[in-house]
């Protein structure tokens, strides 16, 4: 996408024509007139930005802390992972998938009072495109955008992407003020129902109320997000009163703010899989697919989930419960550990050598228990701890035979249709294919089905489970979210009792 540019007629802009302040005052009985003194301080256990600046900035903490507070995207997500209406109240797709059609919500603005139509719009996706802003990647095929009308935005795509929805409620699909100039990195041009009152690079942010909000106003007339290095620090700073609320990160343990009567503790979902990961490359033992069942098989994935405290659920695909295409593949190599050594035992101890075996240091518990269940098998498996840059390193070049990772939400879903892990399968490759050439959710879903039950039940890797999503709050903040609070943190309900 990079270096597209619109042509002629491709993108109408409409001027703002007569958006008198009267024009967006309260309407009467409104909800926005909702008005509260609470003031909220959360913690988080996530790398604390150094810029605000969202368009150019790589990394979810951006999306957790800004999306959903400060900006609006066209089309938006819930709890749940499913799309809903967010700028856009409503949209229709046609039959072939090529045209997209976006109905505005009315009297919509800025947090600096500005009008938001389809102007804006435009302009944002034209901005994302032309300077290859994070996100941009996503909106692949894209052939026009017009407005037709202040309310209307029409997308045109030169083939069909099933996933242009979902890219638009997340940085793709951010609506930027086109009137304004500001300093991105400090500050931000959003509609959100927050804005921006202070940033300490390192360290916090300071949102405050947007009394301009179009839909109902926030909760709480300030929310304050620190960052912290671990769960022990945010355990600190609950006891001693400095946080309301703490957002842990996937891999930490909830178990310190569970033994404490004073907060309450919801464990959630995230799209976070904690996979392990087989080499398939020729020169590996796990190039036979023998041999890649066999781990399938020793692997007791119910234990597991029980005994780590970031588990949510067990995993035995590349989709999560919370994406779209997920299927319930459990029925796919239940653990059998007799099963399992039988299948090791048709390798000579010759031929599988010593397996080695990257952790990555959060994951220490995870690794010495899966060499736990790897004992009594002819696979002789020689864990070694390493830090998250030397395990990146090590997996690209392909010097390791098994390794826990991690693998994020929908973007790495189609990671097993590319080469990675070094796994071939034309039968896979075929069916990704099929699912982004969909023109319709419920095709590209189905084909999405299809893909995740050929490499499960080609055993490409040992999927363990999808992990938590989990907030400590003390137990007079209400109004939290408890799904996906690693990469979407919604903040305009939070508030003290």
């Amino acid at each position: 996408m990079r270096g597209l540019v619109f042509l002629g007629a491709a993108v109408v802009l409409f001027a703002l024509v007569g958006a008198g302040w009267a024009h967006f005052g309260h309407r009467a009985g409104d909800a926005t007139l909702l008005h509260s003194g609470s003031e909220v301080t959360v913690g988080l256990d996530a790398n604390a930005p150094q810029s605000l600046d969202i368009r150019t900035v790589q990394g979810k903490e951006l999306d957790q802390a800004l999306i959903g507070n400060v900006y609006e995207t066209l089309v938006g997500r819930d709890q749940n992972n499913k799309l809903v209406p967010s700028i856009a109240k409503s949209w229709d797709v046609s039959k072939d998938g090529l045209n997209y059609t976006f109905t505005l919500n009315p009297d919509m603005r800025f947090a600096n009072g500005d009008a938001l139509d389809s102007t804006d719009v435009v302009y944002s996706l034209q901005q994302v495109i032309n300077k290859n802003y994070v996100g941009a990647e996503d909106l692949t095929g894209l052939k026009s955008v017009k407005n037709p009308d202040t309310s209307t935005v029409q997308i045109s795509l030169a083939s069909p992407n099933p996933r242009l929805l979902r890219a638009l409620s997340s940085r793709a699909g951010i609506v930027y003020d086109s009137a304004s100039n500001v300093n991105y990195a400090k500050q931000a041009g959003g509609s959100g129902p927050f804005t921006i009152h202070s940033f300490d690079p390192g360290n916090s942010i300071v949102f405050t109320r947007n009394p301009l909000y179009w839909k109902q106003q926030a909760a709480s007339s300030q929310m304050t997000l620190r960052y912290f290095d671990s769960a022990d620090a945010l355990n600190k700073a609950m006891k001693g009163g400095e946080i309301q609320l703490a957002v842990l990160s996937p891999s930490d343990s909830p178990k310190a703010f569970q033994n404490n009567k004073k907060y309450d503790v919801s464990k959630g979902l995230t799209t976070s899989k904690v996979v392990l990961a087989l080499n398939n490359n020729p020169d590996s033992i796990f190039s036979d697919v023998r041999a890649r069942m066999a781990v399938r098989y020793t692997l007791d994935n119910q234990a597991i989930v029980k005994s780590q405290p970031n588990a949510a659920a067990t995993l035995n695909g590349p989709i999560s419960p919370l994406e779209p295409g997920y299927d319930d593949l459990s029925a796919n190599f239940p653990h059998n550990a007799d099963e399992g050594r039988n299948d090791f035992n048709y390798f000579g101890p010759d031929y599988i050598g010593d397996v080695t075996f990257l952790v990555p240091t959060e994951y220490t518990s995870l690794g010495k228990q899966i060499v736990n269940q790897f004992q009594g098998t002819r696979l002789n498996v020689v864990m070694q701890v390493v830090d998250d840059d030397t395990l990146a390193r090590r997996i690209a070049n392909g010097d390791y035979k098994m390794a826990i990772t991690t693998m994020q939400g929908s973007d790495d879903v189609g990671a097993f249709a590319n080469g990675t892990f070094g796994y071939q399968n034309s039968e896979a490759q075929q069916d990704y294919r099929n699912a982004l050439a969909s023109s319709n959710d419920i095709d590209y879903q189905q084909n999405l089905r299809s893909y995740a039950k050929t490499v499960s039940s080609d055993a490409a890797s040992a999927w363990l489970y999808t992990e938590s999503s989990m907030v400590a709050a003390d137990n007079k903040v209400t109004g939290y979210p408890r799904n996906m609070t690693d990469e979407l943190l919604p903040l305009r309900d939070v508030r003290t009792k």
